[in-house]
């Protein structure tokens, strides 16, 4: 069966992989994991380029050394939302006698990731491209995309649950043609080696990771 791998980037980051010995993930190599007796076509990675923080400077060059690594795996493709800085203004839990009762705080907001994805999601599924498509992602935003691919499209569409430890959305659930739930056992036979090579160079896997 011809498969589309759909890649929500930060869902799978914070639901999986953060906190854990298995950052320096291998996409195509999981999928492969996953789908053993499945053609992949083609694994979507959709992300956001990340900003220096002061308390983690060194954040961006992480994270582009990994889109190094992935950028070397075969039929893959990446797609960029962005972080938008905003202002907003939020109560407090707990009101202090003689301190105003909201607050104004600065906010980072990725946005575009799950646009992206529903929509090359639509896109490859209108075109043919895939037989089956599988959505990594625990965002019930994408339940209306999944939901018209299966029953407009009457394609298949799996929904893997990057979350080990709480189901996926009844949403997104209800909206896929089989559900999938990732362990920490696919993480771990799904890693990079340490060191890879691509045209610049050696690609070396981040400290810590």
């Amino acid at each position: 069966m011809i498969t589309n791998f759909y890649v929500d980037g930060f869902n799978l980051y914070y639901r999986a992989v953060r906190n854990t010995p298995f950052k320096w993930l291998d996409l195509r190599n999981l999928a492969d994991t996953l789908f053993p007796d499945d053609t992949i076509q083609r694994v979507c990675y959709f992300t956001a380029l990340l900003h220096p923080r002061p308390n983690d400077p060194t954040q961006p060059q992480r994270q582009q050394t990994y889109l190094r690594a992935l950028a070397t795996l075969p039929g893959f493709e990446v797609y960029f939302g962005a972080f938008r800085r905003r202002v907003k203004v939020r109560p407090l839990v707990k009101s202090v006698p003689g301190l105003p009762a909201y607050v104004s705080i600065r906010d980072m907001e990725e946005k575009g990731s799950d646009v992206n994805l529903a929509t090359r999601l639509l896109v490859d599924g209108f075109n043919g491209d895939y037989e089956q498509a599988v959505v990594v992602s625990k965002d019930a935003d994408l339940a209306g995309a999944m939901r018209y691919v299966r029953d407009g499209l009457d394609l298949r569409v799996t929904l893997v649950n990057p979350d080990y430890r709480s189901p996926a959305p009844n949403d997104l659930c209800e909206a896929a043609t089989y559900v999938k739930r990732l362990w920490k056992s696919h993480l771990r036979r799904s890693q990079f080696p340490d060191t890879l090579v691509d045209k610049n160079g050696t690609i070396t896997k981040p400290p810590g990771w």
